[in-house]
């Protein structure tokens, strides 16, 4: 996924944000796994000391806890942390998309751009094995050409399979769903 929750206007900021503001750390909580709600109220706590010191120490105490939420979010989705990234990355086109569709409650928009791109994709894939079809039996290079074009096509439309169906739990763990 291209950066969102690492970033200085993803949720996991907003929500940390939000929870420093009404001095209650369980908007922040949910968005880090069980195992770390220690480490995070810890640093939660350390963060409204530091806030009263004043001098400019607000930003600071607020930053560190910003990047400490990000980490503790980015380890439970078991990715790396490489730091806060800045405001207005591009996220690509279904994150705002997506994050409308929460705002008014109607997902058609989401459901409409997926369901046209996975059609555009398998549609493309289909056509370029379907041109590399009719080969010279004897231009083995051809055939290759066809044979690879014929796996993409295949492989692509089982993986889209798979990860359709999966279990969310699954995906979650598992390496390869994880780019969230």
């Amino acid at each position: 996924m291209p950066p969102h929750c690492d970033t200085m206007d993803g949720p996991v900021v907003r929500a940390a944000r939000q929870a420093i503001e009404k001095r209650n750390v369980n908007l922040v909580l949910p968005w880090i796994k069980k195992e770390s709600e220690t480490e995070l109220e810890h640093a939660f706590k350390k963060t409204l000391q530091m806030r009263n010191l004043g001098n400019g120490s607000e930003e600071f105490a607020d930053h560190w806890f910003y990047e400490t939420a990000v980490r503790l979010h980015r380890e439970g989705e078991g990715a790396a942390y490489s730091g806060l990234k800045p405001t207005g990355l591009d996220t690509g086109p279904v994150i705002p998309l997506a994050e409308k569709a929460l705002e008014t409650g109607n997902v058609r928009e989401v459901t409409d751009f997926l369901s046209n791109l996975v059609a555009d994709e398998v549609q493309k894939r289909f056509d370029n094995v379907i041109s590399k079809m009719n080969y010279d039996i004897n231009n083995v290079d051809a055939a290759r050409e066809y044979v690879q074009a014929m796996l993409r096509f295949l492989l692509f439309s089982h993986h889209m399979y798979k990860y359709i169906t999966t279990e969310e739990k699954e995906k979650l763990g598992h390496p390869k769903f994880i780019s969230l």
